[in-house]
């Protein structure tokens, strides 16, 4: 029978290290620049939030590799959590993935894609005269809607190809991950050695004393930059198809986010070489204008546009596929422990959850005509943190609760590196409840709608007599 089917250990390091990096590497090295600039108002204090962001990044994934290491399995932190914590919380985390954090991930993703596809091919106006239908005001899901269709397509068609089996979806995100990182480094190369390369753009330290930049600012800045480095956790989903997971998973995230740091900090730098910060801050006013694009349009011209559109349509496919492909192994998890719907928890013939994947594509699909991009990444960043900071508290309960387990790696800086990160995560929710009152509110609505949920799923499961 379908549910009897196992998952199968096919994955090495280095497909976890392709993972780690093809997860996070999307739209936000070409957009977020922009939000940033209009926060900061200085080329000195982003280069900052980047650089605190990865290094914050870095001791989430550091705290992260140690409760992996210790108990790696498909679900990832859906797993851990259940270990660390209880059934529930488990649930509320999973749940959490399933309603806004990863599935709205995929929304994001999926919407850039179709964005930039428009600039290269306009797409055709549907339902134009719908544009400024709204459902209370906040959401216009017939805004932009040939957009927005092409994005739900986009979504659908890589939930498809991720159903007909693991090495499929594997293999496509390796080669995009390929030609995305060729892109980059060409943008890199040809930006900094144009002639129109203005270093004093970066490097005018006065910025940093003309106290322009408040703590909440530099904290609401840091959503930008931390919605590109978001996904590095995912590679745990897939800890039932990884060999030796507790070494390689670890291995893979620690060496995936240095990779991350490295090029987001190349390729930013690039940018504010060719950019002022007036001019990206009229890009993001403008509001369908994107950063990379600018930049290449300032040293390529026309030809530039084609080429940087065509590579954040790569960078975003490969991206919004990995996503897919490891954000539905968690529910699967989930159903096997009894904490959500059977039907979810079986396999197909190609060993791959399709049922799964073929929810997620649709609650996905829904997301995109919730909102805006900004939108959705600005909730997703404050869900994400609730949980990112309960993970790391874990290495603190686990090594009371398990003080002679064998751990095939140790957070290094313990206890501080987990401590501050965790003292992070709290400021930066709360900064968000007010900063970002309407997405820390959307976002808090949807994992609080799992406690019915969870109830319900209780009952059924104690009717059945399980």
């Amino acid at each position: 029978m379908d549910n009897q089917r196992k998952l199968v250990r096919t994955l090495g390091l280095g497909y976890v290290v392709i993972f780690v990096v093809a997860n996070i590497i999307g739209s936000g090295v070409y957009k977020k620049i922009a939000p940033m600039a209009a926060e900061l108002h200085s080329s000195v204090w982003i280069l900052m939030a980047w650089i605190v962001g990865g290094i914050i990044t870095l001791f989430g994934a550091l705290s992260n590799a140690e409760v992996a290491g210790l108990l790696a399995d498909t679900g990832g932190d859906f797993v851990y959590f259940k270990k660390i914590y209880n059934r529930f919380f488990a649930f509320i985390y999973g749940w959490s993935l399933f309603t806004v954090i990863q599935t709205a991930t995929i929304s994001s993703l999926a919407y850039v894609f179709a964005q930039s596809l428009n600039s290269i091919v306009p797409i055709p106006e549907v339902f134009p005269s719908l544009q400024h239908f709204s459902i209370g005001g906040v959401f216009f899901p017939f805004q932009d809607f040939g957009v927005k269709l092409t994005a739900i397509v986009l979504i659908l068609l890589l939930t498809g190809l991720n159903i007909t089996g693991l090495k499929s979806g594997a293999g496509a995100s390796k080669a995009i991950l390929l030609m995305v990182f060729t892109g980059l480094l060409v943008i890199v190369f040809f930006g900094l050695s144009h002639s129109g390369v203005k270093p004093a753009n970066f490097m005018d330290v006065s910025d940093l004393t003309r106290g322009t930049v408040t703590l909440s600012s530099f904290y609401t800045a840091m959503l930008a930059a931390f919605w590109a480095y978001q996904g590095w956790v995912s590679v745990g989903f897939i800890g039932g198809e990884v060999k030796n997971p507790t070494k390689n998973i670890p291995k893979g995230i620690v060496m995936g986010v240095f990779v991350i740091i490295f090029i987001y900090l190349l390729v930013n730098v690039t940018y504010l070489t060719l950019l002022s910060i007036p001019q990206l801050e009229q890009i993001h006013a403008a509001g369908n204008q994107i950063a990379a694009v600018e930049a290449v349009r300032s040293f390529w011209g026309a030809g530039g546009v084609l080429f940087i559109s065509l590579l954040i349509l790569l960078t975003t496919l490969g991206c919004t596929n990995a996503s897919i492909l490891t954000g539905a192994r968690p529910y699967f998890a989930m159903a096997n422990e009894r904490l959500f719907f059977p039907s979810i928890g079986k396999l197909n013939k190609a060993n791959v959850p399709s049922n799964s994947l073929l929810w997620q594509g649709v609650w996905a699909s829904v997301l995109v005509l919730s909102g805006t991009f900004d939108q959705l990444t600005d909730m997703i960043i404050f869900a994400v943190f609730i949980f990112y900071g309960a993970s790391s508290l874990g290495v603190f309960i686990l090594r009371r609760k398990m003080p002679d387990a064998v751990r095939p790696y140790k957070v290094w800086g313990y206890p501080v590196v987990p401590a501050i990160f965790i003292l992070f995560c709290i400021g930066l929710i709360f900064n968000t409840i007010i900063a970002r009152p309407r997405e820390a509110a959307i976002g808090m609505t949807l994992i609080l709608a799992g406690i019915p949920v969870y109830l319900y799923l209780q009952r059924k499961y104690r009717n059945q007599g399980e």
